[in-house]
């Protein structure tokens, strides 16, 4: 069965039409959604998907706390370490359900650094994404690391500062360049 990691910006509270009509498909596919707990594009996903009386949905939360879980779905909680705070704890999540999903469907404001985070963990696993870039209405594939760059090149230099430092971008860029080149190897 196919799984689609949905995840977003938390300054993002509705769904555009054309992110509605994309989630319509993976509904209509009967695809496996896994979504996170935060407010945000998680809670609107949440939101949606209840709306549309859909089940095939896990929510994923770090640690034994859910924040969100607006259809009363099935949960997987994600063993932290107590140490974690901030981004580091919440992170932990996320980096699972890119290892869980098989496709990732996020929702970009053009600066979280989260959502690009995400990207990067669906990319490290050769996994795709298809990304909402909210202030363009326009999606992208995001398949190699090449299509993840122009995507940043999208953002302002201040804002790709913040991101970069935020996420450990070079060190994750390297990550995914030495994946593309083993898979190529043989």
């Amino acid at each position: 069965m196919t799984t689609v990691f949905l995840s977003g910006s938390r300054k993002i509270s509705q769904l555009d039409e054309a992110v509605r009509s994309r989630l319509s498909t993976i509904v209509e596919k009967d695809f496996r959604v896994i979504v996170g707990d935060a407010n945000g594009a998680d809670k609107v996903f949440q939101t949606t998907l209840a709306s549309m009386d859909y089940t095939n949905v896990t929510i994923f939360c770090s640690g034994s706390e859910c924040r969100n879980n607006v259809g009363e779905w099935n949960v997987k909680h994600v063993s932290v370490d107590t140490n974690l705070k901030g981004r580091d704890f919440y992170t932990q999540k996320d980096k699972a359900m890119a290892g869980e999903a098989d496709y990732g469907l996020v929702l970009w404001d053009g600066e979280s650094p989260g959502s690009i985070s995400n990207v990067i963990e669906i990319l490290k696993r050769n996994k795709r994404a298809v990304v909402y870039l909210s202030p363009e209405k326009q999606f992208y594939a995001v398949s190699h690391l090449d299509d993840a760059n122009k995507l940043l090149e999208k953002c302002d230099k201040e804002v790709f500062e913040v991101i970069s430092k935020k996420i450990r971008l070079p060190s994750s860029m390297k990550e995914i360049r030495d994946s593309e080149q083993g898979a190529l190897s043989f």
